[in-house]
């Protein structure tokens, strides 16, 4: 079996051995169980990719075949949200022309897609309320008329311009009314980005969790649920015991998925993950083990991929889509490791050594000798050998 060795904290390296890949039976229906969508990342035009910021950053052809990818695991695809790149590279633009992309794409396999509307259009620092009403509204219509279905991702603008939960009642009130189908809202913690302290009007999150179920009461026909990503499963639980019948929780908790997916008895959340673009094959028999109320099962196979998706989500955590993408390169579903914006830069060739051992261990490589390869010849134009 393949070997390599890897960087260590204390400038030496240490051999691995790469195990066995893990042997899973995957489904390419959608679960029945849950509502399932992974959060995929976007692929780099390796010769146009830097921190220049060039148009046109993307590859296409690579990027659309990540999606059906997922799709083929029968996983549902979570468009343009990706909280590591929009914002910091991916601009509404390109945000939309992939969202569109997506969405005919998706047509013709028959596979699941959200999209994440935001506010990043917006010139100006320091928007209005109405302007940033305007922004929502304006990406909201571009989805929905492209015939996608809307997440209302957190807006860095209306974090800033927001003087307490009656801004986020107006501003949300005027957007979910407009919506022409069921939209899903995104509860964002400032672990995720910063910018966002203070959502919803309060930095108690009981506080908070009151405005949003006020807005969700208010708009009860217009709202299929709401992405929480705070990292902290207690709270999603506590939001999951308020939420009204028939509006789901969609975990973004890439942490601690398993058990507030697999639920308590009495409540359960769905899965929007960034971490389940890394761990396809592993979600999809996971979650085929679930459908047939087969919960051990389920756990068994998910469980020790919460190792690797931490390690991916270590802070500073809106730096994890480098992981992703270097798994994705290490197991051959990209041609290279550059990314939008320079954006790979982001993590140390150490952490990028213990995404290895991590991926390793949970025997996410199908071709080891493949993925020695492409990792000793990246370390070793780095020095290490």
């Amino acid at each position: 079996m393949a070997s390599i060795a890897l960087p260590t904290t204390d400038g030496s390296t240490h051999t691995l051995a790469f195990g066995e890949p893990a042997r899973l039976d995957t489904r390419s229906t959608a679960p029945t169980s849950r509502a399932v969508y992974a959060a995929s990342h976007v692929v780099a035009d390796p010769l146009r990719a830097s921190a220049e910021n060039p148009a046109d950053q993307i590859d296409w052809d690579a990027t659309l075949r990540l999606r059906h990818d997922l799709w083929s695991l029968g996983l549902g695809v979570a468009e343009s949200m990706d909280t590591a790149q929009r914002g910091m590279g991916l601009d509404w633009a390109s945000a939309h022309e992939l969202a569109v992309r997506t969405l005919t794409e998706a047509k013709s396999v028959g596979g699941r897609v959200v999209v994440g509307v935001a506010t990043d259009q917006l010139k100006t620092d320091s928007p209005s309320l109405e302007e940033i009403r305007d922004a929502y509204l304006e990406q909201v219509e571009a989805i929905e008329s492209a015939g996608g279905e809307v997440v209302l991702m957190a807006s860095r603008h209306l974090a800033r311009a927001a003087s307490g939960p009656d801004d986020y009642l107006s501003v949300y009130d005027a957007v979910l009314s407009a919506a022409t189908r069921p939209v899903v809202l995104h509860w964002l913690g400032s672990v995720f980005d910063p910018a966002l302290v203070g959502y919803w009007g309060s930095a108690d999150p009981t506080t908070a969790m009151d405005t949003v179920l006020q807005i969700i009461d208010n708009h009860r026909e217009r709202v299929r649920g709401i992405k929480v990503s705070l990292l902290d499963p207690a709270l999603e639980i506590a939001l999951r015991r308020r939420m009204p019948d028939g509006v789901r929780v969609f975990t973004g908790d890439d942490y601690n998925y398993v058990d507030l997916i697999a639920g308590d008895g009495t409540h359960t959340s769905d899965a929007l993950l960034g971490a389940f673009a890394a761990l396809g094959p592993f979600a999809s028999a996971a979650f085929a083990r679930l459908d047939d109320g087969d919960e051990l099962g389920f756990r068994n196979i998910l469980g020790p991929t919460e190792t690797l998706s931490r390690l991916l989500f270590a802070a500073p955590t809106q730096y994890y889509k480098v992981g992703v993408a270097w798994l994705a390169y290490l197991g051959g579903k990209q041609d290279h490791f550059r990314m939008i914006g320079g954006f790979e830069t982001g993590r140390s060739l150490t952490h990028l050594a213990e995404l290895v051992r991590a991926a390793d261990a949970i025997g996410l490589f199908t071709d080891p000798d493949f993925t020695a390869a492409r990792a000793s010849a990246y370390f070793a134009v780095h020095g290490i050998r």
